[in-house]
């Protein structure tokens, strides 16, 4: 085992704790990062120097996009004496989107990752004193086909940037992909970094240490995971796709899931983990320095890539065998073999919360199986192949005084708890009506899910009558202005004139129409024009 010698000492971290507990290696006390945590989640540390660290924290009710935002910049600095400082909103590099920062491109120059607003891509900030001000995009060929959870970070003096993310030649879930510096403002198409690394799983927020040549990064499927920790493997030569079989880091693994790490120096690291913060990512680091003790098999080990990587699954295994070539180079060609096994299967966990004050909220769940529905209380247990067997698209998650929540089926977790986040049905509320769609350049409601999904929102304004619904319609910002205005006018009238076909009251509905002019993300590619012709839902004050 390879230890860091620590060269800092900290004070003691008594007045830090949020709360604290022990893994397994020598009892070695882990804390929150007291002041730079919160009920939400915070998650993609970046230690950018000069005592700061940026992390993007989703769902706060100070982000640009308040308690529905899923993920704007904040900031903490640690003191002389090693506190961490209460995190502050950093509004200047964030959106009403998903913000991260990458990290520093050089010591003036930060790159960040928005999908709000007019900005979708990375962007240049430039510092000046303590603010970072907006400098430009930069391109990026293929950036807008990743998608999934996209996270990332600057490696090698800033001359790449590994990314996380799902594309089209990912060989499952999330993938680690590379981009190269070619200009000021120019990088590569982002490139599958191979099979060494990525699995038929998820492998997420990469970090790069460019004097080690070891790549941290997040997986569920490698040797030994359980849930997502953190593994390590180090580059084998001067390309991107031959690595050393990852390894998973003990010493920050818990039951929980570990996402993302960042080096605050040599023996100091920060990491994000859910061990205990009822499914939202909180920070962590050791209570007071100790040896890093990073795996020795990452340096003297090749992979043995004829050796099959088997992950258990709730109902089967699966084993990849690669047959060609006989290194990590590239993508071998694989036989994948699933064998099914009898093994016990553990119910679905949930963790339904009030999105505005993250207050767990009693539930149950329904889905309908043909004009029957089945419904369930929050303490019953439910399997996922119960739903899968099924060959249902979603359930419904239902609380008293809430807007019920759609629940896709692939959107269910098996190895942490499910969070649904609840909209109060109160005085200013705003939800998006989501599955409902209009007749290409029309207001003509189109399809079968788009009528289950308002009669159901009938069947809820129907229970509650006192209740008072503005209805806002939105286009994107293509063509003309004035008749995307009259065309989002339109749309959310369609909506209010199918409602009061099921019995809702005329004056209980209110409209409104504002085109383009309040995107939610960018219109320069067709998935952010797309989200932004949407209808939203305001509970009137």
């Amino acid at each position: 085992m390879r230890k860091f010698n620590n060269v800092f000492q900290k004070a003691s971290g008594a007045m830090l704790l949020a709360f604290c507990f022990s893994f397994n290696l020598q009892a070695q006390q882990v804390v929150s990062l007291s002041g730079a945590n919160s009920p939400q989640d915070d998650m993609n540390p970046v230690w950018i120097g000069d005592n700061t660290l940026l992390f993007t924290r989703a769902f706060h009710p100070d982000n640009i996009g308040g308690v529905t935002d899923p993920g704007d910049i904040w900031m903490t600095k640690k003191s002389e004496a090693g506190e961490w400082q209460e995190a502050v909103h950093r509004a200047d590099l964030s959106t009403d989107g998903y913000d991260f920062s990458l990290g520093l491109e050089d010591l003036l120059t930060l790159l960040v990752y928005h999908t709000g607003g007019e900005r979708f891509g990375v962007y240049q900030y430039s510092k000046f004193g303590k603010d970072w001000n907006f400098l430009r995009q930069v391109s990026m060929p293929g950036l807008e086909e990743l998608a999934g959870q996209v996270s990332g970070r600057v490696g090698s003096a800033g001359k790449v940037i590994f990314l996380s993310a799902k594309g089209k030649d990912s060989m499952g879930n999330e993938d680690i992909y590379v981009s190269e510096k070619l200009g000021p403002v120019e990088w590569s198409k982002p490139v599958n970094i191979g099979s060494g690394v990525n699995t038929i799983g998820q492998e997420m927020s990469p970090y790069y240490n460019n004097k080690s040549g070891e790549l941290y990064f997040s997986s569920n499927m490698h040797e030994g995971a359980s849930g997502k920790d953190i593994f390590i493997a180090k580059r084998l030569g001067d390309g991107w796709n031959k690595w050393s079989k990852p390894m998973i880091w003990q010493q920050v693994s818990s039951p929980g899931s570990e996402v993302s790490v960042t080096f605050i120096n040599e023996g100091e690291v920060v990491w994000t983990s859910t061990q205990n913060s009822d499914g939202f990512a909180d920070l962590l680091t050791f209570e007071t320095l100790v040896p890093l003790e990073i795996p020795d098999a990452i340096i003297t080990k090749d992979p043995d890539p004829v050796a099959a990587i088997e992950k258990q699954t709730k109902a089967k295994t699966v084993s990849i065998v690669p047959i060609y070539p006989s290194s990590a180079v590239g993508f071998p060609e694989v036989k994948v073999t699933e064998q099914e096994i009898e093994q016990e299967e553990n119910p679905i966990s949930w963790f339904v919360v009030d999105a505005k004050n993250k207050t767990l909220v009693p539930f149950s769940i329904s889905w309908k199986v043909g004009e029957t529905t089945v419904s369930k209380n929050a303490s019953d247990s439910l399997m996922l192949s119960e739903l899968t067997g099924s060959q249902l698209k979603e359930v419904k998650i239902n609380a008293e005084g809430y807007f019920p929540k759609t629940v896709l089926i692939s959107q269910i977790k098996t190895d942490e708890p499910t969070v649904v986040l609840m909209t109060k049905a109160e005085s200013g509320s705003m939800i998006l009506l989501e599955n409902v769609s209009f007749k290409r350049g029309t207001a003509e409601l189109e399809g079968e899910d788009t009528k289950a999904t308002l009669t159901e929102l009938a069947g809820f304004l129907l229970e509650n009558p006192a209740m008072k619904l503005r209805i806002h319609g939105h286009t994107d910002s293509a063509g003309d202005p004035g008749l995307n205005k009259a065309l989002s006018l339109d749309r959310a009238s369609s909506v209010r004139d199918f409602l009061i076909e099921q019995g809702v009251p005329f004056e209980s509905l209110r409209i409104s129409g504002w085109g383009g002019t309040r995107p939610t993300a960018s219109n320069s590619t067709e998935v952010g024009r797309s989200k932004n012709r949407r209808v939203e839902l305001e509970v009137e004050r």
